[in-house]
Formats: C-alpha cells, structure tokens, sequence
C-alpha cells in the first residue's frame, strides 16, 4: 500500500472517529431531555373518559345466568323498545352478558371520528368472546352523551371447560372494538387565534417549568414565563400569529433537560423495584440474614404379621430444621448514587422483595433521602 492511500485512510479513520464521539456526546446529553408536547398540554388539550352500561349478544352459552337480575332487565327493556314486551322474571337466557364500555374521547375529536372502545362484563358471565355489542350510548361526566358504540368483539383469550376440566388463558371477560365508537358530540377547546398560549405540565415542577419558559425564549426570542410549578404562558410571537398552528408544533417539539424528582417505587405484589435517578443515601451499614424453618411431616406404620392378632400402628414422624444464613454488611458512605446503592443490594445477594424491606428500613431511619411509594 502507498504512503499516500495510507496517510488518506488514517485520515478518515481520525474523521470517522471524531463523528462517532460527537454522535455519542449528543446522545448523552439528550438522553434525559424530553420535548414541550410529552411534559405538558398545550390550552387544555387532553382526552377526556367516557362510560357507557350496555349488552353483548350472541355468546355461546357463556352469558350471565339467569339469576343476574340487572342483565334480565336490560334485556326486557331493550325488546320492549323494539315493540317485544317479556317479563324479565321469567326470562332465561345464557347467551347474553351486561357489560360497561370505556373509551378516551381524544382532544379536537370531530363529529364522525371513530375511536376505540374497551368492554368488560359486570356479570358473572364466563366468556364474551364471540360476542357483539349492541348499540351503546357513551357519557361524559357531565352525562351528556358523546359517542355510541356498537360492534363484534376481540377478546385476547379463551375459556374452554369439559365436566372434568377447564383451561383459560388471559381475560376472557374483557375485550376491545377498534373503531367501535362514532363521535356523536365535540369538546369545545380555547381558541388558538389570540395572542397567549398556556403550557400545563402533566408533573409539576418548579425546575422543569423554568427551563422550559428558558428554551422558548431561546428559540423564539423571549415571550414565554412560568407563572407556577405547572403553567408556563406563551406569548405567540407578531409575525406567527397568523399561522399559530405552525407556532404550537414548532413549540412543542423542543427538547428540554427534564429534572426529575428523587423517588422509588416499589410494588409488593410483584417485587418490582424502580429507582430514580437523584436518589441518595447517608452513611448506612446494611446486613440481611435470612431464617428458614423446615418441617416435614411423615407417618410410620406398623402392621402385624399375617394372620396376626396385632393392630396396626401408625406413629408421627416429625422433623424439623432451622437454618439461618450468615448475615453480610455492606457499608454506604455518605452521598451515594444510585449505582453505588444498586451494587451494594447485589452483593447480599437478596431478592426483589428483601430489597423492598430493607429500602423501608433505610427510609426509617432517615438514611434515605428519597420519596420511597409502596403500590
């Protein structure tokens, strides 16, 4: 190879070099930069729930049963609108479950819109799964109706049983609709013509609602100011006010560093521990031992020879083991990180649920400066 191609690829080397460690030191300082449209919502522009109680039919014998009062009575009710009259006493029927239907009406939904829709059985029916849901009417909080549903059901499971067995897999009693509800009622937003926009955060924050007034003024050239921990005004600049949809998108797009608050959160149930990034500890010294206690029950039996006029004898057998495990400790200096508190609880050599004590026992003593949330 000649000096020359050789002077030429180094070159390239030192270039490509140069490009990857830019690349990582950019990825490293957004990692933890989040953009204006996932922090907050822009005038009040948020989805709003629905909630609607209705029937789904065609079920294959795995309705509610004919002592579910309320399923009978919506049934009667709905025939007696399409000129049938049953009594719902006398009615019995297993092919027909009462359900509620949920659904997030989303912001500027317009009339028409098609949204999705979850459905769960209040009943005790055992499966909807084949089911269609008749025509449903959807409420808000303030019981005005904005969206009917109506249609055939996915459910991600099933139930299948015999005399002697059954097998289930996930939730056979809940399932969704894509597209099942019509927009029937729009929710009136703030207009976008004026001269101000309001950001509220969805996690107040007094640090986070300053740097994100700070990156608008970068960008646009002042205008914007945290009146709070959660609400920042923005002032639309002259010359964008005719065009303020292009404004809020520009907007909401920066990035900004987020601050996050120290906090861990752990879950008994399922022994799943989640730790914040700005967690310290004081100085600790952490030791956990563990005690088992083994019992085995047994029975010996005598029995006499064959044709003996003894009785059989059965004894108890009991055996009983103690061990307990040598504690190990483990010292925290002050001003620990994150890291230093996740490697000192790896070498106990515990699980996730001997973690969780031990993080309540550190928060009582005060070592812990964090806000510890049990769920």
């Amino acid at each position: 190879m000649s000096y020359k191609r050789r002077v030429h690829l180094t070159k390239m080397a030192v270039c490509m070099g140069f490009l990857v460690a830019a690349f990582l030191l950019l990825i490293a300082g957004m990692a933890d930069a989040a953009r204006i449209k996932e922090m907050g919502y822009i005038n009040g522009a948020r989805s709003n729930q629905l909630t609607g109680y209705g029937i789904v039919t065609g079920l294959s014998g795995t309705g509610d049963k004919s002592t579910t009062i309320f399923t009978n009575q919506s049934l009667s009710n709905m025939l007696e609108t399409m000129g049938i009259r049953v009594d719902p006493k006398t009615t019995k029927v297993n092919n027909v479950a009462a359900v509620i239907v949920t659904c997030n009406l989303p912001p500027f939904a317009r009339v028409g819109s098609k949204v999705d829709i979850t459905v769960s059985s209040i009943g005790d029916a055992k499966s909807i799964e084949g089911g269609v849901l008749v025509a449903t009417p959807l409420k808000g909080a303030d019981g005005n109706v904005y969206a009917m549903a109506q249609g055939p059901l996915v459910v991600g499971g099933f139930l299948a049983s015999g005399q002697g067995a059954t097998i289930q897999k996930n939730h056979p009693t809940v399932g969704r609709i894509a597209n099942g509800a019509t927009i029937e009622r729009e929710v009136l937003s703030e207009d976008y013509l004026g001269t101000d926009i309001t950001i509220a955060l969805k996690m107040p924050d007094f640090t986070n609602a300053r740097r994100v007034a700070e990156r608008i003024n970068e960008t646009f050239g002042g205008g914007a100011h945290a009146r709070d921990a959660g609400t920042i005004r923005v002032k639309i600049p002259a010359d964008m006010r005719a065009n303020p949809v292009r404004f809020v998108s520009m907007m909401e797009n920066l990035d900004v560093k987020t601050d996050m608050l120290a906090k861990i959160v752990v879950d008994e149930k399922t022994g799943t521990v989640i730790i914040g990034e700005n967690v310290r500890v004081s100085t600790v010294l952490i030791s956990h031992g563990n005690l088992s206690v083994q019992i085995k029950e047994d029975a010996r039996v005598s029995q006499p020879m064959p044709f003996g006029q003894g009785q059989t004898v059965v004894t108890p057998d009991t055996q009983i083991k103690v061990r307990e495990d040598k504690g190990k400790y483990y010292l925290l200096e002050a001003g620990v990180t994150i890291r230093d508190l996740l490697n000192a609880l790896n070498a106990t050599g515990i699980s996730p649920r001997d973690v969780i004590v031990i993080l309540q026992t550190i928060k009582a003593s005060g070592a812990l400066h964090a806000e510890l949330e049990v769920i």
